[in-house]
């Protein structure tokens, strides 16, 4: 693997490849990082207090800080390995974090905090109360009980950033909103357990009545958050559903492909669509793409980069790249080689590839690693090669 200087790619230089990228017009394959607040709560050197997940949830002051910390450690650590602004912003822009939970929270699972794990729910419908779900009211959102104590929560955490500052910049805490969805299967999943696997097969109408009830409640509460917000937020429209890595793709045809139509119709088809599909679940984009009209996918693994190209066409949107368990695990050549297996495999056909892990960066993952991958992407990743 050749060496460069990852700090002499300046903002500039970055500015043009998101800009050119965004404009149809690439010169080179983006680069970034997913990662969330995890990757500094479970890293010792930027969490010395040892502070937890539930901790960071109950204390606004706390989350703060959390949600400060991470941003600083993007902006001064990772910004190295991607096409992500380099030094401290004019101003801190930070948010509320609920991961994974909010959804199934919502819905009335109970909260989980397992050791050196994000937060969690536990099953909350079996056998014996299945149906009591639908005798929720979900036609007022933002009357919901956790929607609710968020909110408040956020309200603090927007007090306290009012006055003070950190490294020198004050800050500003985003507005927080709840306009996606994990998507009706890995939700269903989160409330029944495996069991809503059995119910797809054995009780085919209760799993549809559930999804559509889960899937109704996305968009009422899209609709509420974007009714409070107003022009302080986007208007995106992307979901995902991790769970249909489990389906083959008859059966998500026939069962799941109507239930996020609702979510994608329920808006102007003006907006962009896009989704999230971590897992083996490529075998799905293509009937996403032409019946959903989705047009960019945020891929996890295994993916076969070429393959996808070739199926979706030139103009969809893939994000997408090497494997956590290789960026963890692997050496730096290693990380090279594969970064440069992608690029060379047709997935930068069209202009429409953007770099990043596979998928959602862990914490204390080798900056060698990452390093590897940004080389790479700077070597053959260009488009006038």
């Amino acid at each position: 693997m050749s060496t460069h200087a990852m700090s002499t790619i300046s903002n500039t230089e970055k500015d043009h490849v998101w800009q050119a990228y965004r404009d149809h017009q690439a010169v080179r394959v983006p680069v970034t990082l997913g990662a969330n607040p995890r990757v500094v709560i479970l890293n010792e050197q930027w969490n010395p207090e040892g502070y937890t997940f539930q901790q960071a949830a109950e204390d606004p002051r706390l989350h703060l800080e959390i949600a400060l910390r991470h941003a600083l450690y993007m902006r001064t650590v990772l910004n190295h390995y991607t096409d992500n602004p380099t030094g401290l912003p004019e101003f801190w822009d930070v948010g509320l974090n609920v991961y994974n939970v909010y959804e199934a929270a919502i819905l009335g699972a109970p909260l989980d905090y397992l050791p050196g794990q994000v937060p969690d729910t536990k099953v909350c419908l079996g056998e014996e109360n299945k149906l009591e779900i639908f005798e929720q009211d979900i036609s007022q959102p933002l009357e919901n009980s956790f929607i609710k104590d968020r909110l408040v929560f956020w309200q603090e955490m927007e007090k306290i950033a009012a006055d003070m500052q950190f490294e020198g910049r004050p800050i500003r805490v985003n507005p927080w909103a709840l306009c996606g969805t994990d998507g009706p299967v890995t939700v269903a999943m989160n409330l029944r357990g495996p069991d809503f696997m059995e119910d797809l097969l054995i009780d085919p109408d209760y799993a549809d009545r559930l999804m559509r009830f889960i899937m109704q409640a996305a968009i009422n509460r899209r609709a509420a958050f974007e009714e409070y917000w107003g022009d302080r937020i986007g208007r995106g429209n992307g979901m995902a559903d991790d769970s249909i890595a489990m389906l083959s793709t008859p059966m998500y045809q026939q069962q799941v492909l109507p239930i996020h139509r609702m979510f994608y119709e329920s808006v102007s088809t003006q907006r962009s669509r896009g989704m999230h599909l971590c897992g083996n679940a490529t075998r799905h984009f293509p009937l996403i793409h032409e019946h959903l009209g989705v047009t960019s996918f945020d891929t996890g693994f295994p993916v076969d980069f070429g393959n996808l190209r070739q199926e979706l066409g030139d103009d969809v949107e893939v994000s997408g790249g090497v494997e956590v368990a290789l960026l963890m695990n692997g050496t730096a050549d290693e990380v090279y080689e594969r970064t440069k297996a992608i690029l060379q495999s047709g997935i930068k056909q069209g202009g429409r590839f953007i770099m990043r892990e596979g998928n959602n960066l862990p914490p204390n993952c080798p900056l060698d690693t990452l390093e590897a991958m940004y080389q790479a992407t700077l070597e053959y990743g260009r488009y006038d090669d």
